[in-house]
């Protein structure tokens, strides 16, 4: 995935705590998923605020957006991020693209130490109630909301975006 045309400069407005989008504007051997890891957020994410089909199409001088403004907490209805399932619906251990989704924001989270060198899986098991246990204790959780069974509060703040299967169908 290789950005197409000649180099630009780069440009980058606003701050991490920003009440506007945060852009970035590509150059030369620029890469989504590279702009992705720069900025924190996932090639998936970039897509949907970029309404980008290919992933391995960018253009040189194509305007993205990076971050979106802070709004504090996701708003309900958010396009963008999966709504919380409903802690009982983790219990019933499902398979499904959302828990993979869910797993690979974790991993970026720097909480994805239980799967291993395999990854997050569709299926919901242990590793993925470990790994979001992880998750909670960076968040400040302890006790029983730090036992990996997802909440609302920890899940609106993972922001899970939908997965491929499932994108545009918030549109």
């Amino acid at each position: 995935m290789r950005a197409l045309g000649k180099a630009s400069s780069v440009s980058v407005m606003g701050t991490q705590q920003t009440t506007q989008d945060k852009y970035y504007v590509v150059i030369a051997g620029d890469t989504l998923s590279g702009i992705a890891s720069r900025f924190h957020t996932t090639v998936k994410q970039l897509q949907i605020w970029n309404k980008i089909s290919d992933p391995n199409v960018i253009k040189v001088g194509q305007r993205l957006i990076v971050a979106k403004a802070s709004t504090g907490e996701p708003q309900p209805g958010d396009p963008s991020f999966v709504p919380f399932p409903g802690g009982e619906w983790f219990k019933t251990l499902p398979t499904s693209p959302i828990i993979q989704m869910m797993g690979l924001r974790l991993v970026e989270e720097g909480c994805g130490s239980p799967y291993g060198f395999s990854g997050p899986g569709p299926k919901w098991n242990d590793k993925h109630r470990q790994a979001y246990a992880s998750f909670q204790r960076a968040l400040g959780y302890s006790g029983s909301d730090a036992d990996g069974w997802p909440g609302r509060k920890s899940w609106d703040q993972l922001r899970v975006p939908f997965p491929e299967e499932d994108y545009g169908a918030a549109e």
